[in-house]
């Protein structure tokens, strides 16, 4: 299904999800009955807890009435979509925000709206009323006397939380907290988010589709969305506040903020990545920091297939390679997507390989069971840099190595290591062929430049301009031969080079890779070709039908697992037929 576009007849379009006012009025006076009442009382925090988020307008609105306010107040007629990835393209949905109104729902009640244009687009967080500052305190001390009254042990945040929520529960069954019973719920959200949680950051953490939040001081959060692009949020923070809630992040995680230590870098529960600039001395604008945010379910390759990252042949292609030990770099300038691509395509790895992974930061996620992940050390105790990682590495026997990003001499041991036939993946900073050689050859690193060609694929990533917004797109994906001391340059040959017409990434016909590795690892000879070739475009098909029917990893891998399994063959006769019982089967 596609978002309308601004060509589209708005006012049929909006007719099928404007809420009428006489439904307003229904809404806004609509009251839990007593079932709701027993419920919110078992729980505390039934209301935000769905286990399926609302399907319709309407039905979100029934759930939470806060959100009816909102959209009355603000006289808007939304489009409402549950799950932005699955409406249309990247352009269909950037197009559609500039003329409606979008909002999509998060867990626990939370929704978003979306409204592009103007001077920068806008990402409005709609929420629960929260109480005021005396009434938090409120609770905080009611339940702070519970807790000292009894011997609680609760270490994650969800036991935590659970352990609040029945405190909490007690307390206003005892009549120790005296609360409005239809906001009940809605306090004791506000409460675990800010006690538990990491306040307002806790908002944008849950919204899957944001790749940044930052503050650049005092003043608004501002947002890079999956979809939209750069956006500003309706909240607004206090340079006190922000000084206050980072340095109380900073102490949960075992860091010391201050202005002698005014650079941290924390990584967060999710995965996601906060570095903070503490300080109004070194940050005019006060105290400020970016997290970069990484999905709880990793984007596969099937979503990027969707997306037109790269093409469902490209991703055929990779997966055949990653049979035989290929050895890659994905290159291209910051923000381009690489470690998101790097995480896809090891996805279409064999599910029973051992693989190392080593990070300065942890963000490779996969899904094999043999998976050894290492980061460094170098903030505390003896220092253990990916150097030594790396050289650990190659006495752990993996088939593959990936490291999150090549910066330095431990680019020496990468080479090493697939000099001894040990497969690397790694990203690397480089927007050309020409400037990933001069890179590797140069100090710091200083590959030697008669092993470059131990490197199989050199592939280049890019962030384009495509109509209204910044897309990522493969540009090229190089087999690289050999070095040529003569002339000091690679040979190399572009199997995949993308066609800006079309907007997609085209294979050249032929591949130099899959026909001197595949072809002698299977003991297959050249009168093989045309199989070869078949079965690069029965793969392609296949991750194609998952992009458009079920591209979550989970598919991907289950799929992956299948044709181990039963071959390819039996596993395209299926998909062609419309059946793929294996993507609940494992």
């Amino acid at each position: 299904m596609k978002l309308p576009l601004p060509s589209i007849n708005l006012k049929e379009t909006l007719g099928k999800t404007k809420v009428k006012e006489s439904f307003f009025k229904k809404l806004l006076s609509f009251r839990r009955d007593e079932d709701r009442n027993q419920e919110a009382e078992e729980s505390g925090l039934a209301l935000f807890r769905e286990v399926k988020i609302p399907e319709t307008l309407e039905e979100a609105i029934e759930k939470h009435p806060y959100l009816a306010e909102y959209i009355r107040k603000h006289n808007i007629e939304p489009f409402y979509i549950t799950d932005p990835s699955s409406m249309g393209t990247e352009a269909d949905l950037m197009s559609a925000a500039f003329v409606l109104d979008i909002i999509y729902p998060l867990e626990r009640g939370i929704f978003i709206h979306i409204k592009a244009g103007g001077e920068i687009g806008q990402y409005n967080i709609i929420e629960p009323e929260k109480p005021s500052r005396e009434v938090l305190d409120q609770i905080e001390r009611v339940i702070a006397k519970l807790i000292s009254e009894k011997t609680i042990v609760a270490e994650s945040i969800e036991e935590k939380e659970r352990v609040i929520t029945r405190l909490f529960n007690e307390a206003v069954a005892k009549k120790q907290l005296d609360l409005p019973e239809d906001k009940r719920a809605y306090y004791l959200y506000h409460f675990l988010r800010e006690r538990i949680g990491h306040g307002f950051i806790d908002i944008f953490l849950a919204d899957p589709w944001l790749e940044d939040i930052s503050v650049p001081g005092a003043g608004h959060v501002y947002v890079y969305h999956k979809f939209f692009g750069p956006l500003e949020s309706n909240i607004e923070i206090r340079k006190e506040d922000v000084d206050f809630i980072l340095r109380s992040i900073a102490e949960r995680y075992g860091h010391v903020l201050s202005f002698s230590h005014p650079i941290i870098d924390i990584h967060l529960p999710d995965g996601s990545r906060f570095n903070v600039v503490f300080g109004d001395d070194i940050s005019l604008k006060g105290s400020n920091f970016t997290i970069r945010k990484f999905p709880k379910e990793p984007i596969s390759v099937a979503h990027l297939i969707g997306w037109k990252t790269f093409s469902a042949e490209f991703a055929a292609y990779m997966w055949m390679l990653f049979e035989v030990g290929i050895s890659a770099f994905i290159c291209g300038e910051t923000a381009s997507g690489k470690t998101t691509s790097l995480n896809a395509l090891t996805g279409l790895i064999r599910p029973d390989s051992k693989i190392v992974s080593i990070e300065e930061t942890p963000e490779v996620n996969l899904a094999h069971k043999n998976w050894v992940r290492e980061v460094t050390r170098l903030h505390s105790g003896s220092v253990v840099s990916m150097f030594d990682l790396l050289k650990a590495a190659l006495r752990q026997r993996p088939d593959y190595i990936i490291v999150g990003e090549i910066r330095g001499e431990e680019g020496q041991i990468a080479f090493q290591a697939i000099e001894t036939g040990h497969p690397v993946l790694s990203t690397f900073h480089a927007g050309d062929l020409q400037t990933l050689f001069q890179r590797l050859t140069s100090p710091p690193i200083n590959v030697p430049k008669t092993h470059i060609n131990g490197l199989n694929l050199a592939i280049f990533q890019n962030r384009i301009k495509r109509g209204l917004r910044l897309v990522r797109r493969v540009l090229s994906v190089n087999e690289i031969i050999s070095y040529d001391p003569g002339n000091g340059s690679l040979n190399y040959f572009p199997a995949f080079v993308y066609d800006p017409d079309a907007d997609r990434l085209r294979f050249r016909g032929s591949s130099i890779f899959l026909e001197a590795k595949i072809l002698p690892y299977r003991g297959w000879g050249t009168d093989k070709l045309p199989e070869l070739y078949r079965e690069l475009q029965m793969r392609a098909e296949i991750l194609q039908a998952l992009s458009e029917k079920s591209p979550k990893f989970r598919s991907v891998w289950n799929t992956i697992i299948e044709t181990e399994r039963v071959g390819v063959e039996k596993v395209y006769s299926m998909v062609k037929e419309g059946k793929m019982p294996w993507l609940t089967r494992y």
